[in-house]
């Protein structure tokens, strides 16, 4: 009876983790939650709570930072493993494997990062606002496929891949601007030290060792915490980590579909005894089973499978909900005239829009690719619409460009208004098509 009712307790959380909007529902939840807490008369405890400092470390080895900081260059570096791990994959064996699938994709992006970074750049040339240029190069790719589920069945399955395949280049392409642009002073001695234990992790992948924990406490302990002192922002820690994970496997698919049907035949064999309890025999097959199962298995899937759920029901909300929370004073609208949220604005808006269609037009008009199947140019102008939404990343590289808080919450603002106006904008487009 209690096993029941705990299956019938989990089941509709089961059921919501794999939903395929669930990640941007609670991403929107937490974004909602950040807004009225801010603009709520206990608005002194959000930013209090943001700004306790928490250390770790003992004697003269202390890190102590505030949450917000633990948040965005802690937590988020395992978003940025996640997305190394699912780059690694793409380019292993999915949509960017082959330089036929990956050329109108990737195309696409740069267009998208682009235009993005020029529209920002001409409306805050001359400002000390300019180093804001990142901001709207990236798309979020969480929010992004939310919306697109929300245009219904008639979006092609190529539309889908099609959008993973250019957020996945875009997030990239976010990652080399924030290593190159937004890295602060470098201490040597610490940025080599990180990349001498990344080198280890490149080579015990090559002899062929496969323990997770083994990758873990070297990529934490040391890749992570070495870049986090070294200046480079600690979070490209985390793409380069996932890229020394192995995606090997120890058994191939047919020698495991073989062995699994004899293991199974022998189990149906074995004669059951009464009760709960299995014979030894085949409690011995199971362990056979579980073991041949793991070695099926690449520990970057395995990895990526794990924390995949953790990223984002944890991760990405508790990002929003520590850095979504913007006053919004009663001259709201009058604040937006500024060069910062226009850029920002018309950057993840127009530039996007412009940026993606052309790139991807050009391509095709020069018969280097083609579209892919069942999609057509209604099709491309909705996916350009949602690389608009770039909240995530676009609030993220917000906090490595400016230090004023007046820029930071100017910024914010143009991401809000962008990423409504593109997901608005492309859930009808798509709907369109």
């Amino acid at each position: 009876m209690k096993k029941n009712l705990l299956d019938k307790t989990i089941r509709p959380i089961n059921k919501f983790i794999h939903y395929d909007n669930s990640g941007g529902i609670a991403l929107f939840i937490a974004v909602v939650v950040a807004l009225v807490w801010a603009n709520s008369p206990w608005r002194d405890s959000y930013h209090y709570l943001w700004h306790t400092y928490f250390s770790i470390g003992f004697e003269n080895s202390i890190l102590s930072y505030s949450l917000h900081h633990w948040v965005n260059d802690g937590l988020m570096a395992m978003f940025f493993f996640v997305v190394g791990l699912e780059l690694k994959r793409e380019i292993i064996a999915g949509e960017l494997s082959t330089p036929q699938k990956a050329v109108l994709p990737m195309a696409a992006a740069l267009g998208g990062m682009v235009f993005p970074a020029l529209i920002y750049i001409s409306i805050n040339q001359g400002e000390t606002s300019v180093s804001g240029w990142g901001i709207p190069m990236a798309t979020d790719i969480v929010f992004a496929l939310s919306l697109m589920t929300l245009a219904g069945k008639r979006v092609p399955l190529t539309a889908k891949v099609f959008l993973v395949a250019l957020a996945t280049v875009d997030d990239l392409g976010a990652v080399l601007v924030i290593a190159f642009f937004y890295s602060s002073e470098l201490s040597y001695f610490s940025l080599f030290s990180g990349l001498a234990l990344l080198s280890i992790l490149v080579g015990a992948n090559l002899i062929g060792i496969r323990n997770t924990i083994f990758y873990a406490i070297i990529g934490i302990g040391g890749v992570w915490l070495a870049f986090l002192l070294s200046g480079v922002h600690a979070t490209i820690a985390g793409v380069l980590v996932a890229f020394a994970i192995p995606a090997r496997t120890r058994v191939n698919e047919s020698l495991y579909s073989r062995y699994i049907s004899h293991l199974i035949y022998k189990f149906n064999r074995q004669i059951p005894i009464k009760g709960p309890l299995m014979t030894q025999k085949q409690h011995q097959i199971i362990e056979k089973i579980k073991v041949i199962s793991r070695d099926a298995q690449t520990p970057l899937q395995k990895i990526e499978g794990a924390l995949h759920p953790i990223v984002t029901f944890v991760v990405i909300p508790l990002f929003a909900l520590s850095n979504a929370g913007v006053e919004l004073g009663n001259n709201f609208f009058a604040e937006l005239i500024n060069p910062i949220s226009i850029g920002v604005f018309f950057g993840l808006t127009a530039g996007k829009l412009v940026g993606v269609i052309s790139f991807t037009w050009i391509l095709v008009k020069m018969k280097w690719a083609t579209l892919p199947k069942n999609m057509n140019w209604k099709h491309v102008a909705g996916i350009a619409s949602l690389a608009g939404v770039g909240f995530t990343m676009s609030i993220f590289i917000t906090a490595l460009a400016f230090e004023d808080a007046n820029l930071v919450d100017q910024s914010k603002y143009g991401i809000l208004l962008a990423s409504l106006f593109s997901g608005t904008l492309g859930v009808y487009l798509l709907k369109r098509a």
